[in-house]
């Protein structure tokens, strides 16, 4: 009887620290035109990096703590 060894992969992908806004708006199941006049209403904090624009993703998790405050009426 022969047992597979499942395969370990030897590095680990760290998760992004920054977005581009179509990542952002994939991530929170939004659409790209929403996201886009998130940022550029400020909801949704965004830096400059180079010509690109990034979000955070402790924006992202910011964001939605305050939607969230709003509806519990914080």
């Amino acid at each position: 009887m022969r047992h597979e060894v499942e395969q370990v992969p030897t590095h680990v992908v760290p998760a992004k620290l920054l977005l581009t806004v179509e990542e952002a708006a994939e991530a929170m199941s939004l659409g790209r035109t929403l996201m886009y006049q998130l940022v550029k209403g400020r909801q949704i904090v965004s830096i400059k990096v180079g010509r690109t624009r990034r979000i955070p993703t402790a924006a992202l998790h910011e964001f939605v703590k305050k939607l969230s405050e709003v509806e519990k009426g914080v």
